[in-house]
């Protein structure tokens, strides 16, 4: 295992890139050496950061999350802005993370993990996991609205692949829908209705993969179930 990755898996950094910062300031050591980027630990080395030993824990966690509105995840917010994060809703786990993003003001479903090899599988693209949005527009929505959404909108880092469209349901205020996408592009739904001219009132995400928010309380987190699990993997 890559030693940055041990570090940010075993709790002593909050990521691969912070772990790398503190490799590059010379205060990681590996079986009594200065250890350098691009170091591989292996089972039975004795790992220390400033002198302290790093261990990985013995079990992996998974937890799926609630995502209220307002929280941003990551581990903190820029300097002195001081706004609160999905860390602050977790239990104390070594090495635990959020599997992909939410932006501030969406809510829902964040796998959080410290199965680092996991993590990986779900975000990377060919692994084509489903994302489920549950979506609230201000009405009316004309109908060549819709079908310019699940045709794909261009956006400016590149067309978007047509989602899926379901659960529609027209309000005279309100028009409320789910979209399936398997993309991970920054913003994407929220720039695709703001392509095709749909204003976006709430977002939140209901499903990954097989992983259902349900009726989990929004702040809430729950462990992933054995079946749950095998269906990720």
């Amino acid at each position: 295992m890559r030693l940055q990755a041990y570090l940010a898996r075993s709790g002593a950094a909050p990521s691969r890139r912070k772990a790398e910062a503190l490799i590059s300031a010379g205060r990681v050591q590996v079986n009594g050496k200065t250890a350098s980027l691009g170091d591989t630990v292996f089972a039975g080395d004795e790992v220390f950061l400033d002198g302290r030993a790093v261990e990985l824990p013995e079990e992996h966690t998974y937890l799926a999350l609630n995502k209220p509105a307002g929280y941003l995840t990551s581990f903190k917010d820029e300097l002195g802005r001081g706004r609160p994060t999905v860390t602050d809703l977790m239990p104390d786990v070594p090495g635990l993370v959020p599997v992909g993003r939410l932006d501030a003001d969406t809510t829902g479903l964040i796998i959080l993990t410290n199965d680092g090899k996991l993590a990986h599988a779900i975000t990377h693209p060919s692994s084509e996991i489903e994302k489920e949005y549950r979506l609230t527009v201000r009405s009316p929505v004309p109908k060549k609205l819709l079908d310019a959404l699940a045709a794909g909108p261009e956006l400016e880092d590149g067309k978007m692949l047509p989602p899926k469209v379901s659960r529609l349901y027209r309000g005279p205020r309100e028009t409320t829908f789910n979209l399936t996408i398997h993309e991970g592009r920054n913003r994407i739904i929220r720039r695709a209705c703001e392509a095709v001219g749909l204003e976006l009132i709430s977002l939140e995400r209901v499903r990954i993969g097989p992983i259902q928010l349900g009726d989990l309380a929004p702040g809430s987190y729950r462990p992933l179930t054995k079946r749950e699990l095998e269906k990720l993997r």
